[in-house]
């Protein structure tokens, strides 16, 4: 596709951006990362300079754009810039970890849109007199497609990381008439079962929805004070260490919980509480995104976290829910509960012949040079 119209701005109207946005979100196939209830929540705090890559054809009007991307630009040496995706770049905003990120492009428009949109994000100017010699673009927590096209903008692509997404397939459960347990391993199934009745000792394992944003609040506290327990009883910070991580999602609490796309859960056991879930809930999808587990009370046969993992995946699956998607990270619960899973990726791109893509460069050289010299070495072994 040639016929396409690119710009690169600062964002001067975070208000007019977010009906736009809300607008070209109902055209496409997003994630709960790219939509407004999150891209907006505490914008003008997690993107002190944003600026707006926006593609449209070349015969659409201005207010009916193909594609948006809402980058944070950070000054880095000698003025050169990083712009980067859905983020900020400053370590205490982006505690609020962002995956099934990218782009949010027209239904349809993905595989010829976004090279042209990424390409732009390292080419295009922001005044005549600019250049964006030395730009790279961070890209976080992207799928495939994504990385895919990262790869095809003619730019170099450093892969930094790329993490499994453990994923439940609830529709292929429901067409198949089968429960969560029916799909486990024999081992899983066996640890899920004895934990499920020591626990109903108490009395029935119940999950329970915050009832409204006042709740939630209440409840998004729980779980956070378990979360610190657990983390720093192992030496970690915990993420609600972060005064900002916990601020944005006491915010997105406001803005999703009366949507349906933010889900408080509290489990409990009789009088016995298990923990709390933080998810979100968007277009069938559900994100597991962060939890509070009782470990304090918890003898080495009960699993507070896999039991309430379970009853909340059952939950979903009785109120029609199509994925149950556990986030980054392949830990050993979300393996023993999912049937699939999705990568997620972490990149950088910039210009070829710019100095940040020819250091990748020499570095994807070297790496490929000593990986070549230690296979040669172990076959003369």
């Amino acid at each position: 596709m040639t016929d396409l119209r690119v710009s690169l701005a600062p964002v001067p109207d975070a208000d007019a951006l977010g009906e736009r946005w809300e607008a070209l979100e109902e055209r496409s196939d997003c994630s709960f990362f790219q939509s407004w209830t999150y891209t907006g929540c505490l914008i003008r705090e997690r993107f002190p300079d944003p600026l707006l890559l926006e593609v449209r054809g070349a015969d659409m009007p201005r207010d009916v754009p193909i594609a948006l991307a809402l980058f944070n630009r950070r000054r880095e040496r000698f003025g050169a810039e990083c712009l980067l995706l859905g983020e900020s770049g400053i370590a205490s905003f982006d505690t609020v970890f962002i995956e099934h990120n990218g782009p949010l492009v027209a239904r349809g428009f993905g595989p010829t849109v976004l090279p042209h949109l990424l390409r732009a994000a390292i080419k295009r100017r922001l005044a005549p007199w600019t250049l964006p010699t030395g730009r790279r673009v961070v890209l976080s927590g992207v799928n495939d497609e994504v990385l895919a096209a990262a790869r095809a903008s003619g730019m170099v692509t450093a892969l930094r990381e790329t993490r499994l997404a453990p994923v439940v397939d609830l529709a292929l459960l429901r067409r198949e008439g089968l429960g969560v347990l029916d799909r486990l391993s024999a081992n899983a199934r066996y640890q899920l079962r004895r934990s499920e009745r020591r626990f109903s000792a108490s009395g029935p394992v119940m999950v329970r929805r915050a009832a409204d944003a006042a709740e939630g609040h209440r409840w998004l506290e729980a779980l956070a004070a378990l979360h610190q327990h657990t983390w720093q009883s192992r030496g970690q910070p915990g993420a609600f260490a972060d005064e900002n991580f916990r601020r944005f999602h006491h915010a997105l609490i406001d803005r999703g919980l009366r949507l349906g796309q933010v889900d408080l859960l509290e489990i409990t056991a009789g009088e016995r509480r298990l923990g709390y879930l933080l998810n979100f809930v968007y277009r069938g999808t559900v994100y597991a995104y962060q939890s509070g587990f009782d470990y304090a009370l918890a003898d080495r046969h009960e699993k507070p976290g896999l039991t309430a993992h379970h009853h909340a995946i059952e939950m979903y699956l009785r109120e029609g829910l199509d994925h149950y998607d556990f986030l980054g990270g392949a830990e050993r619960y979300k393996t023993s509960l999912a049937g699939t899973a999705s990568r997620l990726h972490w990149a950088v791109l910039a210009a070829r012949w710019s100095p940040p893509g020819m250091l990748f460069r020499l570095r994807h050289g070297y790496t490929t040079l000593a990986a070549g010299l230690q296979r040669n070495g172990g076959r003369e072994r």
